[in-house]
C-alpha cells in the first residue's frame, strides 16, 4: 500500500488532460501540473501551473519550496508506471 501523503488526480477535459497532485495531510496543498512536452517521455517532471495553499501559509516560502519539490517528485514517479490492475479495480465502484 502507498503511504505517501500525496494523491495524483488526472482529469480529461476538452482542452486536454489536467494533472493535479494533492497533499492530503496537514497542511493541505494542491498543485496543478502541465505535461513537459520537451521531456523524452512527453510528461517529465511536469511544469507547475497553479498552487493552492491555505491562507495561514502566507509568506512561509521555505515550507512551500519543500512541499512543491516533493509534489513534483511524486508527479514524476507516479507518471512513470501505471497502477496495478488489482488496485484500480479495487478503487473503482
Amino acid at each position: 500500500m502507498n503511504d505517501s501523503p500525496f494523491l495524483r488526480i488526472e482529469r480529461d477535459t476538452s482542452d486536454g488532460a489536467r494533472h493535479f497532485v494533492v497533499h492530503t495531510a496537514d497542511p493541505r496543498l494542491a498543485v496543478e501540473f502541465a505535461a513537459d512536452t520537451a521531456a523524452p517521455d512527453r510528461v517529465g517532471r511536469g511544469v507547475i501551473r497553479r498552487v493552492c495553499v491555505p491562507n495561514s501559509w502566507a509568506g512561509d516560502y521555505g515550507r512551500y519550496a519543500k512541499l512543491l519539490a516533493k509534489a513534483q517528485e511524486f508527479f514524476a514517479a507516479s507518471s512513470a508506471e501505471p497502477a496495478p490492475k488489482a488496485e484500480t479495480r479495487r478503487l473503482a465502484r
